[in-house]
């Protein structure tokens, strides 16, 4: 006869065997309501942040220039938003960026064509200023004489892939600001780049725009940088 647990007319083997089916489904309750917060695993896996790709970064850097050229952000958003997008491990990193500008149209009409500037300018002891939305020519030369030069191509529009610029500066200063999500290759003499683009702390896509600066400068500079300096007016 087998044994009984004191009165209650179960016997114990068949006692156990109920206490152990009921233990294994207080687990998997648990798992299921209680083991994280209440949360189930499916709950858990969609709490994890999505990761961005560089494409979709690119794509947030583009409507940061937009916003930027249409006048909704200035320089210092628009240098801080796009490093942060450029930077951006998840998709609510970018979203955040985004949140207080319009969406963009969800069916855009064609894009109009923008005036081009030609392919060269010249001043003789006065300046030369470019910036805005404009559009760059796949080649251009710019020759400033004792005066100053400012290409701001933050907000253009670049005709290609790689984008060459001639840059004479004699007794000068030619300043050309790029936007943080391209490659820039420098040669020539008297070329500087801004001392805090040496390590970005990002890497660009292989297809990143290029922008290849010739410069040539007698007791001048012809620099390159991502951001404005404080006081960006040019000297004649």
């Amino acid at each position: 006869m087998a044994a009984t647990d004191g009165g209650a007319g179960v016997p114990q083997d068949q006692r156990a065997t109920a206490d152990q089916t009921a233990a294994d489904g207080a687990a998997a309750d648990g798992v299921t309501a209680g083991g994280d917060g209440g949360r189930s695993v499916g709950e858990l896996g969609r709490a994890v942040a999505t990761r961005a790709s560089d494409r979709e970064r690119d794509a947030v850097v583009q409507r940061v220039q937009d916003a930027f050229a249409e006048g909704r952000l200035n320089d210092d958003e628009f240098d801080e938003r796009s490093r942060a997008a450029l930077t951006a491990r998840t998709h609510a990193d970018l979203d955040a960026l985004l949140a207080d500008l319009p969406a963009a149209s969800a069916a855009p009409g064609p894009a109009p064509v923008l005036p081009g500037p030609g392919r060269f300018a010249v001043a003789l002891k006065s300046s030369v200023r470019r910036a805005g939305r404009w559009r760059v020519p796949e080649r251009y030369t710019t020759v400033v004489y004792k005066g100053g030069g400012w290409l701001d191509l933050r907000a253009a529009e670049l005709s290609g892939p790689v984008t060459t610029f001639l840059a004479v500066a004699y007794k000068s200063r030619v300043t050309i600001l790029v936007p943080p999500n391209v490659r820039v290759e420098m040669t020539g003499l008297g070329v500087t780049q801004d001392a805090h683009d040496e390590d970005p702390g990002y890497r660009l896509p292989a297809d990143a725009p290029v922008i290849h600066v010739r410069g040539i400068a007698y007791k001048g500079t012809v620099e390159i940088a991502t951001r404005p300096p404080e006081r960006p007016a040019l000297r004649g």
